[in-house]
């Protein structure tokens, strides 16, 4: 029972949506909405407010991308926390191999930087009681019905992550689309490992399948952008079978995997082989690398190349 929880990027999509939702249960005593920008987190605080008849939404002002953004906002955060959702990120479109000050692009900065230090910086604070979801995606498995193939590194060293984070491992030709999956897969390997680090906390990765509602589509090309929105959301993902759902329906396996003990910790949870929807199944049961715990240590000690 989590009476406590952050979500990053809380004030639109499936961040906001998780937050009415975690609001909704009874043990729930505060949702912290950790947002970039204060206008737009005032906003959804009002309409979650509204939505859910509860005043227990508190605002935390930090951007992911900027390590010292996150530690000035950890700062603020005075009280221990149960859980956290680390939400941020997407595939951010035109920017998204630009260099952030951290050295990792700003693909790799969005999804993965400020959400590491997060929740480093609670753990050293003695400030984070129970557990951690990361949200990651079912494009590293990889979807073959769609033809996504999955995350193929050569030999998944603390070299190569640490070029996929800067972006050099896709030579000049930087597809944000490909890169994020490698991306949220250095992502997930970094949660497998804290997993092993820290056995008292809960570390889950969540895949929240392809949901409809969210602004992803938005960050994509607009001949792409057209494409996912006007016909394979709303026409031919439907006709296929398990392979789109709702906004409610991707934030409630963030909600279940945090509150249910059947989730159990270090292992990614997203859909069955070939499905991006439906019911959740530990990934490395078909995707072996999740398994490799030098993987899983050398994405961690990449990532920190990049942390000061």
């Amino acid at each position: 029972m989590n009476e406590s929880i952050l979500i990053t990027g809380a004030n639109i999509g499936l961040g906001k949506e998780t937050a009415r939702q975690l609001a909704l249960k009874k043990e729930t005593k505060k949702v912290f909405l950790f947002c970039r920008n204060q206008a737009r987190a005032e906003l959804a605080k009002k309409d979650l407010e509204e939505k859910t008849g509860k005043k227990i939404f508190e605002i935390i002002i930090g951007d992911v991308t900027d390590a010292n953004s996150v530690r000035k906002a950890v700062e603020e955060i005075k009280e221990p926390i149960d859980a956290i959702i680390l939400n941020a990120g997407g595939v951010i479109g035109k920017t998204a191999a630009n260099f952030t000050s951290s050295g990792m692009n700003e693909l790799a900065a969005t999804n993965i930087l400020g959400n590491v230090i997060l929740v480093e910086e609670l753990i050293k604070r003695d400030k984070l009681r129970k557990a951690v979801l990361i949200v990651s995606a079912e494009a590293v498995p990889g979807v073959k019905m769609l033809g996504i193939k999955p995350v193929s590194m050569r030999t998944s060293s603390v070299d190569e992550f640490a070029s996929v984070l800067d972006g050099s491992y896709f030579g000049k030709k930087f597809d944000a689309l490909q890169a994020y999956a490698y991306v949220k897969y250095a992502a997930t390997m970094w949660a497998l490992s804290m997993a092993r680090k820290y056995p008292k906390l809960k570390f889950i990765v969540v895949s929240p399948g392809n949901t409809k509602g969210t602004q992803a589509p938005n960050s994509l090309p607009p001949p792409m952008r057209f494409m996912l929105k006007y016909l394979m959301m709303p026409i031919v993902f439907p006709l296929m079978g398990g392979m789109v759902h709702t906004l409610e329906v991707g934030a409630k396996r963030f909600v279940d995997a945090i509150s249910d003990e059947r989730y159990k910790s270090g292992v990614f949870y997203a859909s069955k082989q070939g499905k991006l929807s439906g019911d959740v199944v530990d990934q490395s049961t078909f995707f072996t690398d999740l398994k490799n715990t030098l993987f899983q240590d050398n994405a961690n000690e990449a990532i920190h190349r990049f942390i000061n």
